[in-house]
């Protein structure tokens, strides 16, 4: 029971293969089976044009683990160098730098992905682009914090006694040890990005038809809410059980990754 988080996510990883590797036809349309109940046919119904359910949530699960793996990397690199160079360079460049990371700290992140996704418009290129312009600050604050109690610490200073380069000190000497902290904050990161993308999308502002997103089947969704629930149901329910899951991950690496424990 401790690790059911570990096999749900295992679970739509399984899935975003199955997606990629088999042609699941998450577009076909069936209007003789529009809204209709599960069924042998279509395990979780079908929906407004009488596509597949399962076959669109799956298809939508690929995309939201591309959209939050791919954002993830991006965001982790460019915070984590951020963080670094100001953490340890001190003086005008952390006042910059962290100056730069409180502006983008002063909006709320959905709001300001939000306003970079009108901008740049819909489409799953510009929706990473909009997250990845709101998803860096945390890495940057949280490395920067570890940084400036890392910098006198007396392996550090020897390194740099012995004539080590400040790329060398930073990335053999100082990385290694955030990477516990920086795994933990990652691991709520994609339960976020996964939220944030459902949401664009919801709005109008992500995936766009025809292409499955969890996002735009909750919007489809809702408008039969009464008469096929559960179409609702089962997209809710995945978007509930990965979020749920990669949190309550995160919680256990937490624990685990924590010294006092």
């Amino acid at each position: 029971m401790k690790s059911w988080p570990v096999y749900v996510l295992a679970f739509w990883l399984c899935a975003v293969v199955l997606a990629a590797g088999v042609d699941l036809a998450p577009d076909a349309i069936r209007l003789e089976a529009i809204l209709h109940g599960p069924s042998a046919i279509a395990w979780l119904g079908n929906d407004d044009l009488g596509r597949s359910i399962l076959s669109r949530i799956l298809a939508g699960a690929q995309v939201s683990m591309t959209v939050a793996v791919v954002v993830t990397v991006i965001t982790l690199s460019f915070g984590v160098t951020i963080g670094l160079v100001a953490g340890y360079s001190g003086g005008w460049v952390d006042r910059l730098l962290m100056q730069i990371t409180d502006v983008f700290l002063a909006f709320p992140g959905i709001l300001l992905a939000i306003a970079f996704a009108a901008v740049l418009g819909p489409g799953l290129n510009n929706l990473i682009l909009a997250l990845c312009l709101t998803s860096w600050v945390g890495y940057a604050r949280l490395t920067r914090a570890q940084a400036l109690s890392l910098r006198d610490r007396q392996h550090v200073q020897a390194a740099e006694s012995l004539g080590a380069g400040t790329p060398r000190v930073m990335l053999k000497h100082m990385l290694p040890l955030l990477l516990a902290p920086l795994v933990v904050e990652a691991t709520y990161s994609i339960a976020g990005l996964v939220i944030a993308e459902a949401s664009l999308s919801f709005l109008g502002l992500g995936i766009q038809a025809p292409q499955a997103s969890w996002g735009s089947m909750l919007r489809d969704g809702v408008r039969y809410m009464l008469v096929a629930p559960h179409y609702v149901l089962a997209v809710g329910l995945s978007l509930m059980s990965l979020v749920l899951a990669v949190n309550v991950l995160g919680d256990k690496l937490r624990d685990a990754l924590d010294v006092k424990r």
